[in-house]
């Protein structure tokens, strides 16, 4: 038989679904890996269920896995799936709306029983056989079957063999794209290294599953060729990972130990766990017993002269508020990271959204300022982590880093970073030379000096109530109080002098700006770029640094006819715009549904903005 042809793709969606217990997230982690070896660019967004025990089968319990890999730089996930994987009907009907037309869908037609099909609320008897499915190429594998076949005499129980039958679902996969199998099998054998029964059932099945697509062929094989990226060693890395990696290279530049004081919380839980894992680089972690000790314990740190850290989520931000004025009024180093997710109350655990940016902002009792930054995609989550902690440890204050569950959870290659091309972060201790006040300021930044116990000379008073100018005494003077006020405000101020200049990309003599804040970057990014690609002026200002604002904020925003502020949630940067900057329009396309944008709607929102 003569070989198939393999055609040359520029850039492939995936998406494998399944229930939570499917692997489907395992699945789509070891694909992306063999991607960004082989030289893809990789751009990744785990859907995990809200519930934590749904029904098996049923599509609240749909667990997915997307990705979007290319020959050329990959910004988003992608809107909708080359190649939808559903490993049973509910993922079917959970996903069939984001497959495109003339796409792919492999399914495990052992799943498709009766009760399967009725528990996922399918209103045909066989959804396989409806009209629905003409536009797309259907691969009806019975995936369930053949991986029991492959492991009938490896001597594993029925549900460790049932348990395996994603990795013939990814060997179906790797045969389509081809890619190669040794990646995912140097993965067994680190992780199933002391289960040698268990490594060598799940080579076999992926390679079953891999054998199977190739004697079926089922449709053409397909390559992505390596993307034209910037020369370095990559590994592909998510948000979280990114941060508190950002946190261990901020404390070795600032020769500091390290501490996190945390409240497990979904989606923040892994940069806690990750910097526990790091004793070897000094961390001292405590898992607190809820938010409120989590902070505090951090402000102690802060306060005994550690580079202290927090993590949460929406509601535990809310929790840490009053403590977070504490660290203001003391004006001690912190950094409080809000890994954000659909709101209010628990909302949408398992989602993303971008609604917590005035709680960041204006979210506390009395005037307490407190800088804010937001990271924009999950690799330079690292950035913005040491960033956020040289401005702490620089300027006496706390800072909260906005990330959210998209940037969390989402992964992509990242250029590995050299620490000794990073800045150097100096605190300003105090050097013990003349008699120590705690308030006396830099006249420049504002900033006071940092004395922590067991300097000599530097006893001071701390605490929540309001200081003596200068000494640190506690104060109850009127006009002592709207002094210190006015100085911790200018302090927060003058950071603009110290952070970039805001950038744009695009069109310089466009009339329209687009403007975006955190993890919708990528996303505003490709939309404005395919635009520019089809012959309309645009531009994009994306904004990293919330408050301050960069300096020439204001110079960009006047160069501009139109300007349309594009959020997932229902308006809060433009609506903070708008108070500082209240001469200027600002249209908003909005989305509040856990979901991150899709490229389309945003396209259709700007053109329509653009042809006013």
């Amino acid at each position: 038989m003569d070989k198939k042809p393999i055609i040359e793709l520029d850039e492939v969606v995936i998406k494998f679904s399944g229930d939570s217990g499917d692997g489907m997230q395992l699945t789509g982690t070891q694909f992306s890996n063999t991607s960004a070896l082989i030289g893809n660019d990789v751009s990744t967004f785990p859907d995990y269920p809200a519930e934590i025990r749904a029904p098996q089968g049923t599509v609240g319990g749909v667990s997915g896995f997307q990705l979007n890999f290319g020959h050329k730089e990959i910004y988003t996930p992608g809107d909708y799936a080359d190649v939808l994987v559903a490993m049973n009907p509910a993922a079917l009907r959970a996903n069939l709306q984001w497959v495109k037309p003339g796409g792919t869908i492999i399914v495990d037609t052992d799943s498709f029983t009766d009760k399967n099909i009725k528990k996922a609320g399918c209103e045909e008897s066989d959804p396989l056989k409806s009209s629905k499915f003409g536009d797309f190429n259907i691969i009806e594998a019975p995936i369930t079957s053949l991986t029991k076949e492959s492991l009938k005499d490896s001597g594993l129980d029925n549900k460790s063999i049932v348990r395996s039958k994603n990795m013939f679902a990814l060997g179906i996969v790797y045969w389509i794209f081809t890619r190669p199998l040794e990646y995912t099998e140097q993965f067994f054998e680190h992780k199933f290294k002391k289960k040698p029964q268990i490594l060598e059932a799940n080579k076999l099945v992926l390679r079953a599953g891999y054998n199977y697509a190739n004697t079926i062929e089922a449709m053409p094989s397909y390559r992505v060729n390596p993307a034209k990226i910037q020369k370095g060693t990559y590994r592909n890395i998510n948000g979280n990972t990114a941060t508190a990696w950002g946190f261990l290279a901020a404390a070795e530049k600032a020769n500091m130990p390290l501490f996190i004081g945390s409240y497990p919380i979904t989606p923040a839980t892994e940069i806690l766990q990750e910097l526990e894992s790091r004793k070897d680089m000094g961390v001292k972690a405590f898992q607190a017993e809820d938010e409120i000790a989590g902070i505090v314990s951090a402000i102690g740190a802060s306060f005994a002269g550690n580079m202290a850290i927090t993590t949460t989520s929406g509601p535990g931000l809310a929790l840490k508020t009053e403590a977070i004025g504490l660290a203001v009024i003391a004006e001690l180093p912190l950094v409080i990271v809000n890994v954000q997710r659909g709101g209010p109350s628990t909302g949408l655990p398992t989602k993303t959204e971008q609604s917590d940016l005035l709680q960041a902002v204006v979210g506390r009792n009395g005037e307490a300022p407190v800088p804010v930054i937001a990271a924009s995609t999950p690799s330079n989550c690292y950035n913005y982590a040491f960033e956020a902690s040289k401005i702490a440890l620089e300027h006496m204050t706390p800072v909260i880093l906005l990330t959210d569950g998209f940037l969390a959870n989402g992964t992509q290659p990242w250029n590995i970073v050299d620490s000794k091309q990073l800045p150097e972060i100096k605190p300003r201790f105090f050097k013990g030379e003349g008699e120590y006040m705690p308030y006396a300021r830099d006249p420049e930044t504002f900033v006071r000096e940092w004395a922590y116990p067991g300097m000599k000379g530097a006893e001071h008073r701390i605490g929540g109530l309001e200081k003596m100018d200068l000494t640190g005494n506690v104060s109850y003077v009127p006009v002592n109080h709207e002094v210190m006020t006015n100085k911790r405000e200018e302090k927060i101020d003058r950071i603009v002098n110290v952070i970039p200049q805001q950038k744009v990309e695009g069109d310089a003599d466009a009339d329209t700006l687009v403007i975006g804040w955190g993890g919708t970057y990528g996303h505003l990014l490709t939309a404005v770029q395919e635009l520019r690609e089809e012959g309309h002026k645009v531009a994009l200002s994306h904004f990293n640094y919330i408050r301050p604002l960069p300096g020439n904020t204001e110079d960009i925003f006047k160069k501009y006819k139109k300007r349309l502020v594009c959020e997932i949630n229902l308006g809060q940067f433009a609506k903070y715009l708008r108070m500082i900057y209240p001469q200027y329009e600002y249209k908003q396309f909005n989305k509040v549904q856990g979901l991150p944008f899709t490229v389309t709607e945003l396209k259709k929102n700007i053109l329509k903005l653009i042809n006013e």
